[in-house]
């Protein structure tokens, strides 16, 4: 199982308009891209993949959703798509423990902490200045990337908290989205050489 934590800092945390998903929801649309990047294949789903995310935007932060490839149904590979999901999650009554809102998609109150004590793995940081992510083998990998805004200090304290590793795709900066595709090529290929 390949897991992927994104942060959106300003991602509201109530039912939110589709026609506006940068603006009034929070830059949503950055949290919607990193789900299509984690999950789609061209004609499939990636079924070894977990996504959550965390919200911390208004009215009623932090909240946790996540989206799992293996159970995931009615999401297609537009935002437009993902954001109808989060959307009905949020909808739901957030408690202390994931509750489903529709088939592979879940919802629970918390924050980045809490959910790293929940999975308590090794994680890899994705940061600018990391290591060359080239020719690194992960096992059941925890991987965790900022939006636009990157992670806070308090963040990144709470990452020093565990087993961790800081690793880079690339020498430029790259939107979140791009960053997890060029992770899944990356296994991807390391995937193929062992088959072969």
């Amino acid at each position: 199982m390949k897991q992927f934590i994104i942060i959106g800092h300003k991602a509201v945390t109530a039912p939110f308009s589709l026609n506006d998903l940068p603006g009034a929801a929070g830059r949503m649309d950055i949290l919607c891209r990193c789900v299509n990047a984690t999950l789609f294949l061209s004609h499939d789903l990636r079924r070894d993949v977990r996504v959550y995310l965390v919200l911390k935007g208004e009215p009623d932060p932090p909240k946790l959703i996540r989206f799992d490839g293996n159970e995931v149904r009615y999401l297609s590979p537009d935002e437009r798509s993902a954001a109808s999901l989060i959307k009905k999650a949020l909808e739901k009554s957030a408690q202390e423990f994931w509750t489903e809102s529709m088939p592979g998609v879940s919802i629970r109150k918390g924050d980045f902490g809490d959910l790293l004590s929940e999975l308590n793995k090794k994680i890899i940081y994705l940061r600018e200045d990391g290591e060359d992510i080239r020719g690194k083998r992960f096992e059941e990998p925890l991987f965790v990337l900022g939006d636009h805004l990157g992670l806070t200090d308090e963040e990144e304290k709470l990452i020093e908290g565990y087993e961790y590793e800081v690793v880079s795709v690339g020498p430029l900066s790259l939107h979140a989205d791009h960053c997890i595709v060029l992770v899944h090529n990356e296994m991807d290929r390391q995937e193929k050489e062992k088959e072969v």
